[in-house]
C-alpha cells in the first residue's frame, strides 16, 4: 500500500473527515446538511413498503402483467420451442438474448436488473452476462425538454438561474436517471444527475409484476443462477427502491467517504455532493476527469502504477466492510475514474452495502476465517450474516459438503464428476436453507469484478505473494482491533493459504505461486469441461429413454 494512500492529503477543511477531492468547488461542513435530516425517515419508509412491493400474490397484480407477457413471455417460448433442443452455448445465447430485448422493451425496472446482472460475472452464466451487458449502452435518453422540467421542478427555479451552461446530450444515460455535464453559475464544473419522470412508479408496479412471476420460474430457466428466483427478486427490491432518492445516494456518497477517512485511506476519492443542489430527483456534485478504468494504455503513459490501483482497490474495499460496514455496493468499470495521481474516484452511489454492527462483526469473522482456513468459524460466520439459518447444523453441513476432507482440485475432474458436485453441492445447501442476503451477494458481486480488474490492470500478478502482502497489512494496520473485535490473541491469527492452494490445483500448491493469468486459464479449461458435459448427458438420456420404449 503506498505511504501516499494511508495519509492525510492536505487540502480543504472538509478533506480532514472526508476522502474528498484536494481541489474543492465547495467545502462541505462536518455536520448535517438540510437535505440529510430526512435521510433516516426515508430508508425506514423505503424498507417497510419492500413486503407489499414482492408479497406473493394469488393473481396477477394489474394490467402491467399483460405487457410483462408479451415481451418476456413471448421471447421465452420461441426460445422454448426453438433454440432450447440445441442445448448447450447456442441455447444459452438465444435465451439471453430474448430476455435482454424483452428487458429494453419493458424499460426501466427491467433494464436496470439487467445491468446488475451484467456486473456479476461468476455469480450469473456469461452469455447472460455478455448479453445484459449491450444494456448500459443502449438506454435512450429523455428529450432535454423533459430533463429540464425535472430539473425546475425540483430546484424551484429555471434552469438558467442555477447554471451557466447544461450540455443537452447526457454524459451517460441508465435506467433510472441519466447524467449532464453543466457549469453552475458560480462557476463550478459538475455533473446533474436527473431521474426519469415516472420511474418510482413503474418500478413498484414492476417489482410487483416480477414477484408474482419468480416462483413460476424456479427450476424452469438455465440462465436462472441463483436457485432461487424469488429471493433474488427480493434483493433487487432492496436494491432499487432504495435508488428512487438521490438525497440517500448523496447520503451515501458522504458516508463511504466519511469512512475512508476514518481508516487513513486515501487510495479512494468520492465526490463531494452539493450541499444544497440535492432533492429526490437532482442530484448535483462535482466533476471528476481521468482515465477510464481499462485504459492501461494510457495509465501507463501517464506513469500510474495499475498494479497498486487494483491493489488500493481490494484493500479499500475490504476495509470498508470490515471496520465500518458500508461499502460501495456495483463496483464496475463504469463506476471507477483513475484519477491523474492514481488514485481512484468512486462513482454512483445508488448501491452501497450497509452492514449493522452484528453483520459487520459476522463479515469480520468470516474474512478472518477464511484467511486461516477455518471452516467452521466461516459457516457460523455465514450463519450470523444471515445465509443459513439460525439453526443451521454446522457439523452436519460440513461432513455432507466434504468440508472436512483435502480440497478437490476442480481441473481434474470429468464434465460428469465437476457437474454432479456443484449439483450436490446445492442440493445440499438449499436443503439447509440457504440465502444469499444483499450485503453478500453485493459484496462477492464486487469481489468478481475486482478478479477481472486484475485481468486487465495486472494479469501477471503472483496471487499468492499478493494475497500475503494484503494479510501482512491488515496484521501491521489493524491487527489489534481485529483480534480484539473476533476473540482472537494477536499473535493466534496465522494466515494459512493451503486451502486455497490447494483449489488451485496441485503444480500451483507445489510451486507456492499463480499468476492471474494462469489462473484465468485454469478456469477456462474447467468452463470447457463444463460444456462437453450437456450434450453428452442429453444423449446418454435419450438413449436411456429410447431403450425402455423398445424393451
Amino acid at each position: 500500500m503506498p505511504d501516499a494512500d494511508r495519509t492525510a492529503i492536505e487540502g480543504p477543511a472538509d478533506v480532514a473527515w472526508a476522502a474528498f477531492s484536494s481541489v474543492a468547488p465547495w467545502v462541505l461542513p462536518d455536520e448535517q446538511l438540510a437535505w440529510q435530516r430526512p435521510v433516516a425517515a426515508e430508508r425506514l419508509a423505503v424498507a417497510a413498503e419492500l413486503p407489499e412491493l414482492t408479497r406473493r400474490r394469488l393473481l396477477p397484480p394489474g394490467t402491467r402483467i399483460v405487457r410483462t407477457a408479451r415481451h418476456l413471455g413471448l421471447g421465452v417460448g420461441i426460445w422454448y420451442l426453438g433454440a432450447r433442443r440445441q442445448g448447450g452455448v447456442a441455447s444459452r445465447t438465444d435465451l439471453a438474448h430474448r430476455l435482454r430485448v424483452g428487458a429494453e422493451r419493458l424499460g426501466p425496472t427491467y433494464i436496470k436488473l439487467g445491468q446488475i446482472i451484467s456486473s456479476g460475472q461468476g455469480l450469473f452464466p456469461p452469455e447472460l452476462v455478455d448479453e445484459f451487458a449491450l444494456l448500459r449502452d443502449r438506454v435512450p435518453a429523455e428529450r432535454f425538454a423533459v430533463i429540464r422540467e425535472v430539473v425546475e421542478a425540483e430546484l424551484g427555479r429555471p434552469l438558467d438561474e442555477v447554471f451557466s451552461h447544461f450540455e443537452r446530450t447526457p454524459i451517460a444515460a441508465a435506467s433510472i436517471a441519466q447524467a449532464h455535464a453543466a457549469t453552475l453559475r458560480t462557476g463550478e464544473e459538475v455533473v446533474v444527475k436527473v431521474q426519469r419522470p415516472s420511474v418510482g412508479e413503474r418500478v413498484h408496479a414492476d417489482l410487483k409484476v416480477m414477484a408474482w412471476i419468480a416462483p413460476f420460474l424456479i427450476g424452469r430457466i438455465p440462465v436462472a443462477a441463483l436457485a432461487n428466483p424469488p429471493a433474488l427478486v427480493d434483493l433487487f427490491a432492496e436494491t432499487i427502491t432504495e435508488e428512487l432518492d438521490f438525497r440517500l445516494e448523496a447520503d451515501n456518497m458522504v458516508e463511504v467517504a466519511r469512512s475512508y477517512a476514518s481508516l487513513g485511506q486515501r487510495g479512494y476519492v468520492i465526490p463531494r455532493p452539493h450541499p444544497t443542489l440535492v432533492t429526490k430527483r437532482v442530484l448535483v456534485m462535482e466533476r471528476f476527469r481521468g482515465f477510464a478504468f481499462d485504459d492501461v494504455v494510457g495509465m501507463h503513459d501517464a506513469g500510474i502504477d495499475t498494479e497498486a490501483v487494483v491493489r488500493t482497490g481490494m484493500v479499500g474495499f475490504l476495509e470498508g466492510c470490515m471496520f465500518n460496514g458500508i461499502f460501495h455496493g456495483d463496483l464496475h468499470g463504469g463506476n471507477l475514474l483513475v484519477l491523474p495521481d492514481g488514485r481512484t474516484g468512486l462513482l454512483d452511489f445508488g448501491i452501497t452495502g450497509r452492514l449493522p454492527e452484528a453483520q459487520r462483526l459476522a463479515f469480520l469473522r468470516l474474512l478472518v476465517g477464511a484467511s486461516m482456513n477455518d471452516v467452521t468459524s466461516q459457516l457460523a460466520a455465514l450463519r450470523d450474516l444471515g445465509a443459513l439459518p439460525p439453526d443451521a447444523d454446522l457439523a452436519g453441513i460440513i461432513v455432507e459438503l466434504g468440508l472436512d476432507k483435502p480440497p478437490v482440485d476442480p481441473a481434474s475432474l470429468t464434465a460428469e464428476q465437476l457437474t454432479g458436485e456443484i449439483q450436490r453441492i446445492m442440493k445440499a445447501l438449499l436443503g439447509y436453507g440457504a440465502r444469499l442476503p444483499k450485503p453478500l451477494m453485493l459484496f462477492v458481486k464486487n469481489l468478481v469484478f475486482l478478479d477481472g480488474a486484475i485481468t486487465t490492470l495486472a494479469p501477471d500478478l503472483d496471487l499468492f505473494a499478493e494475497i500475503t502482502q494484503i494479510a501482512m497489512y491488515f496484521t501491521t494496520q489493524h491487527g489489534e482491533r481485529i483480534a480484539a473485535e473476533v476473540g482472537l490473541a494477536a499473535d493466534d491469527w496465522a494466515l494459512d493459504l493451503s486451502g486455497v492452494k490447494a483449489t488451485f490445483g496441485t503444480e500451483a500448491e507445489a510451486a507456492g505461486s499463480i499468476t492471474h493469468r494462469e489462473l484465468r486459464e485454469r478456469r477456462q479449461l474447467i468452463a470447457d469441461r463444463m460444456e462437453q458435459r450437456p450434450r453428452g448427458s442429453r444423449r446418454a438420456r435419450l438413449r436411456r429413454l429410447v431403450g425402455r420404449r423398445r424393451r
